[in-house]
């Protein structure tokens, strides 16, 4: 059984050209086979590594910057994908669940989400904080802070049509990720004893359109996991292993002037 998705807002706009630089993951990114999730960190411009312990992924975030969830259409159809931030809809603000509203991305086409759907020319910037500082938290649902999800839905086969019936084109929505990754000034300072949640930030410009989008079925087709904390609190969970600094060799270890000493006796 196929269910239509109704109010579903859909991301017209082509990967931006931004000048970030990318921080080498010391594993795979976030890929599956229909898309491909990075987190990045618009305070400084990087994407966050991804890093694997005890078979889930991990991403450590800096309290006080602001981030995105860029998401890319890796297969050949449109996908519906339908994000959940600390357990709520980044859309709605909803409980998430899988059969509620999401972003709708064309074969090939790439999208950063920077923060909770207000409209559809706004957003409240996602923003790393203290869990009690975090929307979940504030909305009375601490209990999934810490993770983000992406649930990912094929299209069902759209009827052709004719060449009568054809709809005018439709032009692509303003794009307002163009400095998305660029550098933004810090807000807020490091509690690293606390856990991390994701805060509802200052409002900032993000124009979407809405379409129609019929799933293939009602169980996603990929669901893709991420969750985070602190470095700090990652460190101390053994998520990331710091290094050992390394001894520092002397070429002449005795060094001190003088000359042959006694035997010992």
């Amino acid at each position: 059984m196929t269910l239509r998705s109704l109010a579903l807002l859909a991301i017209t706009a082509l990967s931006t050209s931004c000048s970030t630089a990318h921080i080498p993951p010391p594993t795979d990114p976030a890929r599956g086979n229909l898309a491909q999730i990075e987190v990045v960190d618009r305070t400084n411009g990087t994407t966050l590594p991804v890093y694997w312990y005890r078979g889930e992924r991990w991403i450590a975030g800096t309290p006080g910057h602001r981030y995105a969830i860029s998401v890319r259409n890796r297969s050949g159809g449109r996908v519906l994908t339908v994000i959940a931030v600390d357990g709520v809809n980044a859309v709605s603000g909803e409980t998430a669940s899988w059969e509620q509203t999401g972003y709708v991305l064309d074969p090939g086409r790439s999208f950063d989400i920077r923060g909770w759907r207000k409209s559809q020319d706004r957003v409240a910037a996602f923003e790393f904080t203290a869990l009690d500082d975090s929307y979940a938290a504030r909305t009375g649902r601490p209990e999934n802070v810490g993770v983000i999800g992406v649930a990912v839905f094929r299209e069902a086969p759209r009827p052709e049509l004719t060449p009568l019936a054809q709809a005018p084109a439709k032009s692509s929505a303003e794009s307002a990720n163009d400095a998305a990754r660029g550098r933004d000034d810090a807000a807020g300072a490091p509690r690293a004893e606390s856990r991390l949640g994701t805060g509802h930030g200052r409002s900032e410009t993000s124009h979407v359109t809405y379409t129609d989008f019929e799933r293939a079925r009602p169980t996603p087709d990929e669901v893709i996991t991420i969750r985070y904390d602190s470095r700090e609190n990652l460190l101390a969970m053994g998520v990331i292993t710091a290094p050992r600094p390394l001894p520092t060799p002397r070429p002449f270890p005795n060094s001190e002037l003088g000359f042959v000493p006694d035997p010992p006796r």
